[in-house]
């Protein structure tokens, strides 16, 4: 269905405003923002269940099913609800999918994420753990927002493809025990293990935020703490960087 909608203070414009700007909002609504042609295409191809779409005159749209509520805008609303400073053209709105982990995981390879508030490693981390093979991410001790636009935006599509799961540390020992999965962690310590000698097998590896690391919590779940060989002068590397080389490691082997 389609329509127009000219004024900055239609209730759709405010409530798009709410999503984009309020984790409590998105979790209370129960819906997430996005913005771009290009991820809307990917949520169209993924089948994210989408329910409008607000768009500018100039824009390609994909083919839409005919649930979601199409809405024409004139650019200077896109321009003032759009959270980019050059608008794309296309907004939308989506369901948020279940965030609750499963009783047990399957597959082969899990992350998990502990404390990262920056939504563009987040992001990063997510379609990084798409495109090599990862199952899914854990997220424990309030991670950046999965469904903020920010962190939508850095996962190029892969946040409709894989799940995120958000729990917290004291469920996260029973559902990998239940899981058969045994948690490596991305940490220093006395007794480390070089990421090039670990077994390549069914695991979960746990990476930190770059200011706090690992939390005790999660370090006390662990098998093995893990280490990424550098150079001696260089202390730690960026937390969507660490993962790349983690998952890369464990990928090349399958």
């Amino acid at each position: 269905m389609q329509e127009t909608i000219t004024s900055r203070k239609n209730p759709l414009i405010a409530h798009v405003r709410q999503l984009l700007s309020s984790r409590s909002a998105r979790r209370e609504a129960g819906e997430f923002a996005g913005d771009g042609e290009k991820l809307l295409e990917e949520a169209v191809r993924w089948g994210a269940e989408l329910t409008a779409v607000l768009y500018t005159p100039q824009a390609r749209l994909p083919a839409l099913p005919d649930t979601v509520r199409q809405v024409l805008v004139p650019e200077d609303v896109m321009q003032s609800v759009s959270p980019m400073k050059s608008p794309q053209g296309a907004l939308f709105l989506g369901k948020i999918p279940k965030t609750t982990p499963p009783e047990r995981l399957s597959g082969r390879r899990w992350l998990v994420l502990d404390g990262l508030q920056d939504p563009g490693n987040v992001g990063t981390i997510w379609r990084t753990a798409d495109a090599l093979g990862a199952d899914g991410l854990l997220l424990v001790n309030r991670c950046a927002d999965p469904w903020g636009h920010k962190t939508v935006r850095a996962t190029m599509g892969a946040c409709f493809r894989l799940p995120a799961w958000e729990l917290e540390p004291t469920e996260l020992s029973g559902l990998l025990e239940r899981s058969g999965l045994p948690l490596y962690a991305a940490a220093l310590g006395e007794h480390t293990e070089d990421i090039r000698t670990l077994d390549g097998g069914r695991c979960a590896l746990a990476v930190g935020s770059e200011g706090q690391g690992l939390s005790p919590e999660v370090l006390a779940l662990s098998k093995t703490r893990i280490v990424i060989p550098m150079r001696e002068r260089c202390e730690s590397l960026n937390a969507a960087a660490a993962a790349a080389i983690l998952l890369w490691e464990l990928a090349r082997r399958d």
